[in-house]
């Protein structure tokens, strides 16, 4: 999900990811320095997807396009998702996980500004000597510098996984909202309903949390369909299965859009 944002709002969020991180592993993240780099980074994330937002409304509003499905349509962008998640993390009791997926997409968005921006504007790109018998009107050709080409590398390579690291990270989150619901932790439920409403408009969307799913799926299957497993285990993940699938089909926002369907991301 490389989206045009201020590349300023992305490296203070992972300045404050970072420190916030050796809080955490010092076990002093309730500290007041701590929980101010943990807010501070969702103030930045918001920040971050809501100018987004912004510059996307103000380029339809300029060519007079309509957001696609009406007002439910605006819940199919991502950045937006994002944006009102982050809104959501910011006033709500901490969870360092949640942290995570903001700052590996952060990670991209700074990697890909330096490697097209900043590093041809210190270091402009050489040009390079045309091929003999080449035509003189050729377009010239320009040798990016090292440090360019292996952060453009480093983009192409691991941002797939990394994209996939995020889907099972936003679905470890959901499982860690469950367990603090279950022990009635504070503000768990609200926060849980919230949270499930944004990943069932993930999943919606993206196919890396789609595959994730699927693989969490036919590992528990593989689980309940050993030899030795108790009847019962085998019914009650059936019966999950189910109520996920009736779930699935009660909350198809496209049902309610106009019959739109929400564009499909690989984020």
């Amino acid at each position: 999900m490389l989206t045009t944002a201020p590349p300023c709002s992305h490296f203070v969020l992972l300045l404050c990811v970072g420190r916030y991180a050796l809080s955490w592993m010092r076990m002093n993240y309730y500290r007041p320095f701590a929980q101010f780099c943990y807010r501070f980074a969702f103030i930045s994330a918001a920040a971050t997807y809501g100018i987004v937002v912004y510059k996307t409304w103000r380029a339809r509003q300029k060519t007079g396009a309509k957001q696609p499905g009406g007002p439910l349509g605006y819940l199919s962008d991502e950045n937006i998702q994002y944006l009102l998640m982050a809104a959501v993390w910011l006033f709500m009791p901490q969870y360092p996980l949640a942290l995570l997926p903001y700052g590996i997409y952060s990670v991209f968005h700074v990697a890909t500004y330096v490697r097209a921006n900043l590093i041809p504007t210190i270091i402009p790109p050489q040009k390079l000597s045309p091929p003999a018998g080449a035509s003189p009107n050729a377009k010239p050709q320009y040798a990016q510098h090292p440090a360019a080409e292996a952060l453009g590398t480093f983009v192409k390579r691991y941002y797939d996984a990394s994209m996939s690291m995020v889907a099972n990270l936003e679905i470890l989150l959901w499982f860690r909202l469950l367990l603090a619901a279950i022990f009635f932790q504070r503000r768990s439920w609200i926060l849980l309903a919230l949270y499930t409403a944004f990943l069932r408009a993930r999943f919606a969307q993206s196919s890396h949390v789609q595959t994730s799913f699927s693989q969490l799926e036919a590992r528990i299957d593989n689980l309940v369909g050993a030899q030795g497993t108790p009847p019962a285990a085998r019914q009650a993940w059936d019966a999950v299965k189910g109520a996920a699938r009736q779930f699935y089909g009660m909350t198809d926002v496209n049902k309610y859009a106009n019959g739109a369907a929400a564009p499909k991301k690989t984020s």
